[in-house]
């Protein structure tokens, strides 16, 4: 036995990346070694050493990494730097009007927490990256040509939206669920997207919200999750840390982490509040979450449409139809509930706001709403007293509406 065929066999018994290619009959040793070592190397480059790790329940690491060694500091144009302060908020927002706080995830129920002058970043497993289709997409939006509002490409959305003014962040409140997810292919999301750019081309956006994605996260958890691109999702941008882009500030929340608890259909609800704003000094462009709990921000340099202001925003729900069996998929959107069952059973986005080019959080104007398969996931819209401007959504899939 050559050293080599030894060394196979030892790393076939340790690594899932082997133990997967045996599994499937497509074990080729020298193609499966060199994979392996590509996985090795972009998990270390992922993951950095910690001062601390905490592990949370549902079996992930919590790293405390020094901040000024997170991934986003490998970016060529951020080496040596560290995070700025954190800059004025918008006129008019009162972080006393919503209920989030920085305890809302699975891995801070013990009471543990990572120390100051540290971010809190879930560990990227050899697995993880495994479940990805190459080590080069891990992380990454499937390639999506297609506008939001489209038939095609498999993304199905129910959203509110507003067009044709210069946008300069957003802020909502959102419900948090658990909807099932039917393939290991799909996920189903809830989030706040700021948009500029061609569709399709050099499409720019920023995201921030709320999922499930079996091959993401290994799990069927709602995870709180950042994403951004400047090229329409295709070689830019990433989910959560995944890559060199979004700096975090905050030592309480980990990107990418089970949140809990969820809503319960006719029971509680559980409330998640976002706000994204560019900074009007600096440019860049920051996420709040809840009670005034900053998470970081996307620095300006890695947009070029954004770089500016957003041209449209959106808010709400999209999954993924792989039509498995040749059926529209059962993944659920939102509750997996239509929207026409209300509060406490169907998901709901309520107090949308915008912020102007004056850096003042204002009611959305003329919120349109759009379901690109209504018989499978609806939307309807509203606007009160309580909630402002707000709509429900979601639902369940296939069934005998939607086949």
């Amino acid at each position: 036995m050559t050293l080599l065929s030894l060394g196979v066999l030892l790393l076939a018994a340790l690594s899932p990346v082997f133990s997967e290619a045996a599994a499937n009959n497509t074990f080729r040793p020298g193609e499966e070694l060199r994979k392996y070592r590509r996985i090795r190397a972009h998990v270390k480059r992922l993951n950095k050493p910690p001062v601390k790790t905490i592990q949370s329940p549902d079996g992930d690491l919590i790293d405390c990494v020094l901040s000024h060694l997170q991934p986003a500091f490998d970016h060529p144009r951020l080496k040596g730097l560290k995070p700025l302060d954190p800059p004025e908020r918008p006129i008019g927002h009162n972080p006393a009007d919503t209920i989030t706080d920085d305890s809302f995830q699975l891995w801070r129920t013990s009471g543990d927490s990572c120390p100051d002058g540290t971010v809190a970043i879930k560990r990227t497993k050899e697995e993880d990256v495994l479940r990805a289709s190459s080590v080069k997409r891990f992380g990454r939006k499937p390639v999506v040509g297609t506008r939001h509002d489209s038939e095609s490409s498999g993304h199905e959305h129910a959203v509110g939206y507003v067009v044709g003014d210069q946008y300069y962040g957003a802020k909502a409140i959102l419900n948090v669920w658990a909807p099932k997810v039917s393939s290991p292919d799909e996920f189903s999301l809830s989030q706040i997207w700021l948009i500029s750019g061609t569709f399709g081309t050099d499409l720019n956006t920023i995201e921030a919200g709320w999922q499930v994605s079996p091959q993401l996260y290994g799990d069927a958890s709602p995870r709180f999750f950042t994403y951004w691109t400047s090229d329409a999702y295709q070689a830019t941008g990433c989910y959560n840390l995944l890559c060199s882009g979004f700096i975090q500030t905050n030592n309480m929340i980990a990107i990418g982490a089970a949140i809990s608890p969820v809503s319960a259909y006719s029971g509680r609800q559980y409330d998640l509040s976002l706000l994204v704003w560019k900074d009007p000094d600096h440019g860049n462009w920051w996420l709040e979450l809840g009670s005034g709990v900053l998470i970081g921000y996307w620095p300006s340099f890695l947009f070029t449409h954004l770089s500016e202001h957003a041209s449209m925003v959106q808010f709400g729900g999209e999954i993924v139809n792989t039509q498995p069996l040749g059926f529209h998929t059962s993944t659920e959107m939102g509750s997996g509930h239509y929207a026409g069952e209300g509060f406490g059973k169907a998901s709901y986005f309520r107090s949308l706001q915008v912020v102007d080019w004056d850096n003042s959080l204002i009611p959305v104007p003329n919120l349109r709403v759009l379901a690109d398969h209504p018989n499978c996931y609806d939307i309807h819209g509203g606007i009160n007293r309580v909630w402002g401007s707000y709509f429900y959504y979601g639902g369940p899939g296939r069934s005998h509406r939607c086949s």
